[in-house]
Parts: structure tokens; sequence; C-alpha cells
């Protein structure tokens, strides 16, 4: 199982020490973006540095910094001055598991978590005219013919591919992985009939299922996402799956409280603006609010549970 959803508690920045509301970066921010740009974690970080350059009355320049899975970029800002001036897009689950994965220029406690915006939940996705209608449908299937049934995904140790791990190892299965560099490839490798599930965040595939050129048989998320309320989760099919992306901000370790407790305030109050939340809709991204403490916690819990796989079933291929 793959569980790294913790109770949000609202009003957790409600009350601030005078000192994060006061604090005031004295120049533009650096925001480190591990990913190469035009991408939807790109896009999805130049969308809020706009609306927090309003909250800040600074500019927020984004810096591509990608390479080696995103060990590049957040390699980069583990080393930055932890003064607030330089923060850092962050995803899950490479974050966490590329140090489990290898000698990382990184580790989990080179950061301090701000906030967290983005959970993206994970998907199986199919055809229409697929014979599989649901979960159950697929596990027969597949132990029916083990090894035949092809999956994409967006690499060796992606969330999708962890997620699909999970799903064999609860259903006793096997399944044929087919890794891609991208959600655009595999939705191109799904369309051309080069494999029969696209194992996609939801936010990556709920325009094609709106459009009926996909289906999903069912999401990774512990409540359906309010964009597709029309889509069973795993857990509610009987597979205790929970996964999906984090995507969110981090400073380096040693940025002071106030200045994560300030940067945390002004990412919730741009999640609470309309026009924030229209483009997220626009850009079909599930919002997830979740403080300095929260989203620490969250990391952290995700990293055990990651490492608890990697020993049990390393996921090298």
């Amino acid at each position: 199982m793959l569980t790294r959803r913790l109770t949000l508690a609202a009003p957790g920045l409600l009350a601030l020490p005078a000192a994060a509301q006061t604090w005031q970066p004295e120049r533009a921010i650096t925001m480190i973006v591990a990913f190469a740009p035009g991408g939807g974690t790109d896009v999805a970080a130049r969308t809020l540095a706009r609306f927090m350059e309003r909250e800040l009355g600074q500019s927020v320049v984004v810096h591509n910094r990608a390479g080696a899975g995103g060990e590049v970029g957040w390699a980069e800002l583990a080393r930055a001055r932890p003064d607030g001036l330089t923060i850092g897009f962050i995803n899950t689950p490479n974050l966490v598991t590329i140090p489990i994965e290898r000698q990382a220029r990184f580790k989990l406690e080179d950061f301090a978590p701000i906030a967290n915006v983005v959970d993206d939940p994970g998907g199986f996705w199919v055809l229409p005219d697929s014979p599989w209608r649901n979960l159950n449908d697929l596990a027969a299937a597949a132990r029916a013919a083990p090894g035949t049934i092809s999956y994409g995904t967006t690499g060796v140790g992606s969330d999708d591919h962890l997620a699909t791990l999970a799903f064999e190892r609860l259903t006793g299965t096997r399944l044929l992985h087919v890794p891609f560099n991208g959600s655009s490839q595999v939705r191109n490798a799904i369309l051309g009939r080069n494999i029969q599930i696209a194992a996609m965040n939801m936010g990556e595939g709920v325009g094609d299922f709106r459009q009926g050129v996909l289906r999903p048989l069912g999401q990774m998320a512990e409540t359906r996402w309010a964009n597709t309320n029309d889509v069973p989760t795993f857990r509610e099919q009987g597979f205790d799956v929970v996964d999906g992306s984090l995507r969110g901000l981090a400073a380096p370790a040693g940025t002071p409280a106030p200045v994560l407790q300030r940067l945390a305030a002004v990412v919730r109050s741009v999640m609470q603006h309309p026009d924030f939340v229209a483009a997220a809709t626009q850009q079909q991204l599930p919002l997830r609010f979740l403080d300095p403490d929260q989203h620490r916690a969250v990391l952290f819990a995700m990293r055990e549970n990651y490492q608890r796989m990697w020993t049990q079933h390393p996921w090298r291929e």
C-alpha cells in the first residue's frame, strides 16, 4: 500500500507569528524547476510564480535546471543560501526515491518544505473499446495471461510505475512494463494501440476522458477528485493503492521558520485566489495545500513507505 495523505488542518496559517507576516524579500526570488521548460511541472510552477509576485511585490524568476530525473535541479536547491531568496518546485516520488535508488547529490533532510500545491492521483486508462470495465476485469485478465498485458509509464521508479507494482503485488499478477520519457509519449502509445494500459495521473488523462478518447478503470486517490467524481477509487474496488504525484515548494534546509511561514502564507493566499483556481482548473491540477509542517510529515512518511518497498522489492528493471 502506498498511503501518503494526512488530514489538512485548515486553520494552520491563520495565526502566524508577527515575523512571518512581516518578512519581505529585498530582491527577486529564484524558483528552481528541476524539469525542462514547457512541461506540466514547468507550466504549473510559472503560474504559481506569477501569482506569488502579486503577493510579495517582488519578481519570482523561474530557473529551469533539468537532468537526471530532477536530481540536477534539486541538488542546486540543496546547496543554495537558506535566506528565502532561492526556492524550488519539488515533485514526488522522484525527490524521495532518487536518494533511495542511488548515491544522490541530495537527501530529503537537505530541504525545508514550504507548501504543497498539487496532489495529482494516479490512474489506469484504457481505450473506450477495451474489454476491461473495471480493475477486477483487468486483474482477472492478467492472471489468465501473465506478463502479456502491456502498460506504459513515465519511467522506472515513477509514481505510475511504483503504483502499478503495488497493484501487481495485491493481485498476484505480472504485467508487461513499457517505460517512456513523458506522459505525452504514454498517451500517444495507448492512442496508437501500442500499449493496452496507460498508467497516468488523473490530471493528465481527464481531458481525453471527457472527450471520449480514453476511459479510466480507477483513480488512486484516497477520495474521489472533484473533477473525476464519476470515477471510483482503487480502494472502492477492493485494491488498497493510494498514490500519485505531490508538487509543491521547498527551500534549502536552514531557512528560518518565519520565512517559511511567510512564503507558505503567500502560497495559501494564492491558492484561494479565484484567478489562480481558474488557471489550475484549466491546467487540470488537483489542488491540495499543506503547510510546512504538514508537507514535511507527508514527505518523510512517503520516504518510509518507499524505503520499505525498495528493501522488499527493488524496482530496477
